[in-house]
Formats: structure tokens, C-alpha cells, sequence
């Protein structure tokens, strides 16, 4: 049974074909143990990577490849990493989400893919003048509940 039915679908389809520019990967980190939602989650983000030839989904196990999943810093599941791709090579740009991407995440994940696809923030040049001048890493993390 689809998550995802015909209409949305369709949308998402007409959009990646519009605005999808170039491959992006996702990486799926979920467990064999005690996961509520890695299922549902796997399952929904095969069905929006099949809508496009320029999208990929990797699936790894947090603990079979707890070295990948330290490397990428991913701690919980399910774990979602967006990457872009050039020939073999995976471009991190540090976009990750925590959790099943439904409700009003799912346009979150939509708009990621298509972020990464185009390998641009798209933040202003005020904005991205200012973060010139950090000195040292920041790590900012956005929190939302289901309702």
C-alpha cells in the first residue's frame, strides 16, 4: 500500500521535473531495534526518490555502520541526510533530518531535495556576508512535533 496517493504524487513529480537540477542523494540511516517509524519512513522516501531519475536513496543500519553514521554524525532514527552527487562524489552540506518527514515536513523534504539540487543556499548576499564572519562552527537545529 502507497503512502503517498496519485494526486500528490503527480505534484511532486511535475515539481522535481521543473526544479530538480542536479543528482541528489539520500541517505537513510535506520535500526533493527526498537524503531517506531524507520519503516513508514523507508517506505515514503522510496516512493518520493522513485519519482525522479535524478535522485538516489542509500539505506544503512546505524549500528552495522556506526563509523558512517559517526562520520555523517547521525545519532537517532530515522535519520535522513541529504547529499548532492558529482560522479562518486558525495557533497555533505550539512542538511539532516531527525524523525518520519510527514504532515508539514513532508514540503520540508521536498524543498530540501531541491535545495541540495541546486547546490545553492539560496540565503542573501547580507546573510551569507555575515556568516562570512563566524569564527568558529555553529550548530543550529530546528525542532517541530507532530500535531
Amino acid at each position: 500500500m502507497s503512502i503517498l496517493n496519485e494526486s500528490i504524487r503527480k505534484q511532486v513529480r511535475d515539481l522535481f521535473d521543473q526544479q530538480l537540477k542536479q543528482p541528489v542523494g539520500v541517505l537513510f540511516f535506520n535500526t533493527k531495534n526498537d524503531c517506531e517509524t524507520c519503516s513508514d519512513t523507508q517506505q515514503l522516501l522510496e516512493e518520493v526518490i522513485s519519482l525522479s531519475d535524478k535522485l538516489f536513496l542509500d539505506v544503512h543500519d546505524l549500528e552495522d555502520e556506526a563509523e558512517l553514521a559517526q562520520k555523517f554524525h547521525i545519532d537517532k532514527v530515522p535519520g535522513i541526510i541529504f547529499v548532492g552527487k558529482d560522479g562518486d562524489q558525495l557533497i555533505d552540506y550539512g542538511i539532516r533530518m531527525l524523525g518520519i518527514p510527514s504532515g508539514h515536513e513532508f514540503s520540508t523534504l521536498i524543498h530540501d531535495l531541491i535545495l541540495v539540487s541546486g547546490r545553492d543556499s539560496e540565503l542573501e548576499q547580507k546573510t551569507r556576508d555575515e556568516l562570512k564572519k563566524l569564527t568558529k562552527p555553529v550548530h543550529l537545529q530546528v525542532f517541530v512535533t507532530p500535531t
